[in-house]
């Protein structure tokens, strides 16, 4: 991991376990928080990696606001818009959020958001996949923050090729390094202010800029109980038995 990345929600996803004997590939899947946080070492550290495809969850909104400029020629960007973030909510939503909202009820917002996601991503699957078997790798996935609709993506691919829900959540577990830095920075308050207009409670702040073990378990029981299981996601999204195999070809190699 290179010096500047390593202290964002940015990480390879290589040397996770993904069941006899063996484990996702290195530099081949990394998953990040989007553009808006990276600063001029970040932007150097990502061209000395190569990336040749991002997968960019946010809305068009999110992306003019912060556009991947970084990317070189030969990086395509997949313009994915899942939109299923929080700021895409009406004003009638928010301000259930600014009128003495419990954290309880902050949280069963945040699982029914996140239940939402795979619907959200079934038209946009076929294109990451396609990007993936043709080669276009390093892969970037990202979003805003890197652990909501990111968290969901790498969560279905990592659970296709085997990777053990245990393992998956362990790495979510990582992505609560997006708000950690958030708070050091003291930009918590800001943010919400000039997304939303308003400063939540601080426990409402926590529930939605955190990590909860129950959001990416509720879309992935999502998944289990709408397609019977992430296979049956994945058949639903037009990758059928082959190309399944295919991916976890390109994400998974033996144990040496």
């Amino acid at each position: 991991m290179t010096v500047a990345l390593s202290k964002l929600n940015f990480r390879d996803l290589g040397g996770l376990p993904a069941g006899e004997g063996a484990r996702v590939r290195n530099g081949v899947l990394f998953r990040s928080e989007g553009p808006a946080s990276f600063f001029d070492d970040h932007r150097a550290e990502l061209g000395e990696l190569g990336f040749r495809s991002v997968c960019d969850l946010r809305s068009e909104g999110e992306r003019q606001s912060a556009p991947n400029d970084w990317c070189g020629p030969d990086c395509e960007v997949l313009h994915l818009d899942m939109n299923t973030d929080l700021r895409a909510e009406t004003e009638d939503f928010w301000n259930t959020l600014k009128d003495g909202a419990t954290p309880e009820y902050a949280r069963s917002i945040m699982v029914k958001n996140y239940r939402k996601m795979p619907g959200a991503l079934k038209p946009h699957l076929p294109a990451i996949v396609d990007a993936l078997l043709a080669g276009q790798v390093p892969m970037m996935v990202h979003c805003t923050a890197g652990k909501d609709r990111t968290g969901v993506v790498i969560a279905l691919l990592l659970s296709l090729v085997g990777v053990s829900r245990a393992d998956i959540l362990d790495d979510y577990r990582k992505s609560d390094v997006f708000g950690q830095n958030m708070a050091m920075a003291g930009s918590v308050e800001q943010g919400f202010l000039k997304s939303f207009g308003f400063v939540p409670s601080k426990e409402i702040i926590a529930m939605v800029v955190g990590i909860e073990l129950e959001f990416l378990e509720g879309a992935l029981a999502e998944v289990d109980e709408t397609w019977g299981s992430v296979a049956g996601y994945f058949e639903a999204c037009g990758i059928g038995a082959e190309q399944q195999a295919a991916i976890r070809a390109a994400l998974v190699e033996a144990r040496g």
